[in-house]
């Protein structure tokens, strides 16, 4: 595996990710990890993503194999790894919309700090509803003070907001959800057995091959932002057909750019009929749903679980919400920063480097990982497909992921800073024609030997392909 001195946080990351995997015994000496330097941070956000992403490289190769070629070889660039974990996109001139919306952030309250998460027109008003504050930081910063962290989170959250106060490693491992969430799996696995129907290639556009391994698999997407998107882009990266569904006038246009990449892009609404009845059709011919609705959603849409096993039986249904899936938080909206405020990891940075605010990870580390984690699982639920063991259930959450991280314990930042971006050597050969303009597209951070991954579309604003396969 590394080349580190042992035990070391990429080392110990991969093993845990491969276990929840139930990857085969011994799998793990074909990856290997290059590179030096790490993203500053007291938590070991690059082993992590060296770990996550080789991983996937890894199910790739395991898939490889039952494809009847010998297992690749894996390694996973580390430093590539860790900048894809930011961003992979560079645009040539022009810029990337703004991540934040101007109200997101944390605020001092009377207590400690919050972070408020306002990106979507409806969390921003929920927000300023209960703060009675209009769209303006210093205003909103004002009415904060007067609250406690854990008072205003409630409130806002109540009002169908998204918001967390600050708490601390040890305050959330005593939490009810921080108690819940340790108690479950990284990956939650359901496997759904379908005796006397042997797996066949022939009934689907799924052909794969030792270079292209998820050549013709199709991959319906309703995820958004960054988790659930980075799944699937790594899926559509080694040939998946993914086909991505936003609500109409949804749009998100910090991040779009970055995981659209490999995708078409369509709009249904499914709460109309017609809609409805495309997206069951849709469901009928996917291979692989991956979805990042919250706990229930889909079943108040009359798409629940059980419908779905029923109408494809040998499915892929892969599925991933914020702060885990029992306990009496499992229903919270989240995201990645939210998570980071709930779990002790901003407080611990703040803490550990002396600072006077929180000091979260350098990037969305979260949902990178989890959203790696998750394409692996959808690639080795394949593997048991094409066993005969049937389609699967599987579950994943940003705080499970975190409390991964925070597992290896909590130090002062490798001394060995990530080098920049060097535009010679990090990024593809190819410009990138995407909805907004050229664009040049980081390497990708991992070789799976004879399966180079390559994208066959440019990424592509929302909306702009039709709901079919």
């Amino acid at each position: 595996m590394s080349s580190l001195p042992s035990p070391c946080a990429f080392d110990h990351c991969a093993a845990q990710i491969w276990a929840a995997l139930e990857g085969a015994h011994g799998a793990l000496h074909r990856l290997e990890m290059r590179g030096q330097g790490a993203l500053a941070s007291v938590f070991p956000v690059s082993d992590l993503a060296a770990a996550s992403l080789g991983v996937a490289g890894l199910a790739i190769s395991e898939l490889v194999a039952q494809c009847g070629a010998a297992a690749p070889q894996v390694v996973v660039d580390r430093r590539l790894a860790s900048l894809w974990f930011g961003s992979s996109l560079h645009p040539l001139g022009w810029e990337m919309p703004a991540l934040w919306d101007a109200v997101a952030g944390d605020y001092r309250t009377a207590d400690g700090w919050i972070r408020l998460h306002t990106n979507a027109p409806h969390h921003r008003a929920a927000a300023l509803a209960v703060l009675d504050a209009p769209a303006d930081r210093e205003a909103v910063a004002t009415a904060v003070r007067r609250w406690t962290a854990h008072e205003l989170e409630s409130a806002v959250v109540a009002q169908g907001g998204c918001a967390a106060a600050m708490r601390g490693l040890a305050a959330w491992a005593a939490h009810p959800q921080g108690q819940a969430m340790q108690q479950e799996p990284l990956l939650a696995w359901q496997v759904h057995p379908q005796p006397g129907q042997p797996f066949s290639f022939s009934a689907g556009a799924w052909q794969p091959s030792a270079q292209r391994p998820l050549q013709g698999l199709r991959v319906l997407d309703l995820t958004r932002i960054l988790a659930g998107p980075a799944a699937t882009r790594w899926l559509a990266g080694h040939g998946a057909e993914v086909l991505r569904i936003d609500p109409p006038g949804w749009e998100e246009p910090g991040t779009v750019p970055e995981v659209t990449l490999g995708k078409r892009c369509a709009r249904l609404d499914l709460r109309a009929p017609q809609d409805r009845a495309v997206f069951e059709q849709l469901l009928a011919g996917a291979d692989v749903l991956v979805h990042g609705y919250r706990d229930g959603a889909l079943e108040g849409l009359g798409f629940g679980a059980a419908w779905r096993r029923r109408l494809n039986p040998s499915l892929i249904d892969v599925s991933l919400n914020a702060y885990g899936w029992s306990g009496p938080w499992q229903q919270r909206r989240g995201f990645d920063s939210l998570v980071q405020m709930s779990a002790g990891i901003a407080d611990a940075g703040m803490h550990r480097l002396g600072r006077d605010r929180p000091t979260p990870l350098p990037l969305q580390a979260l949902d990178h990982a989890t959203g790696y984690l998750m394409a692996a699982a959808v690639v080795m639920a394949l593997v048991r497909r094409m066993q005969g063991q049937g389609g699967s259930t599987v579950r994943a959450s940003l705080a499970r992921t975190a409390h991964l991280l925070a597992g290896h314990g909590v130090s002062d930042p490798d001394a060995c800073p990530l080098a920049p971006v060097n535009g010679a050597e990090d990024f593809s050969a190819a410009i990138e024609a995407t909805s907004w303009g050229a664009a040049r597209r980081l390497r990708a951070p991992v070789e799976v030997a004879g399966a180079p991954m390559h994208w066959e579309r440019a990424a592509c604003a929302l909306g702009t392909s039709a709901a079919a396969w």
